[in-house]
């Protein structure tokens, strides 16, 4: 059987989109970098992504951001697994009735979780579609350990 850390080393290799999943709960804003983000269906229009069992924002996902080319600080700012995951001050983000959107993204999503399978020590999150909005520029994405530009 192949370890943990054979798997780590081979998926290093293969490019992962870089977004931050993020939820506004009464002005509490907390934000958390992923490489995990999929999608599953057009209809209805699902998504996918993979959270640790351990961070703080497990239990709270509504929105995503997908990250550009330029947009690196936000993903390592995002991307600390000890609380506050994330501090909001200095961060550009978009107006509005809806949990925290990150300027200059690629695209927005929002949402709300309409299913979760326990994934080894993570949690698989199956996520119903409320909106979509695109962005410009071109995807973040993250291989052999550093953030590029695809």
């Amino acid at each position: 059987m192949a370890s943990g850390e054979e798997l780590r080393e081979l998926m290093r290799r293969f490019p992962a989109g870089v977004a931050v999943v993020s939820v506004d709960l009464g002005g509490e804003r907390v934000g958390l970098t992923i490489g995990t983000l999929i999608p599953l269906s057009l209809e209805p229009p699902l998504v996918g992504f993979a959270v640790r069992r351990e961070a703080a924002l497990h239990e709270l996902l509504r929105a995503t951001s997908l990250l550009a080319t330029g947009q690196e600080s936000l993903a390592q700012h995002f991307a600390r697994g000890v609380p506050p995951i994330a501090l909001w001050e200095g961060i550009a983000v978009r107006e509005g009735d809806r949990p925290p959107l990150l300027e200059g993204a690629i695209g927005w999503l929002t949402g709300r979780v309409s299913a979760e399978v326990p994934a080894g020590e993570d949690t698989f999150f199956v996520g119903e579609v409320l909106t979509v909005e695109a962005g410009a520029g071109r995807p973040l994405v993250y291989v052999d350990r550093r953030y590029v530009s695809a």
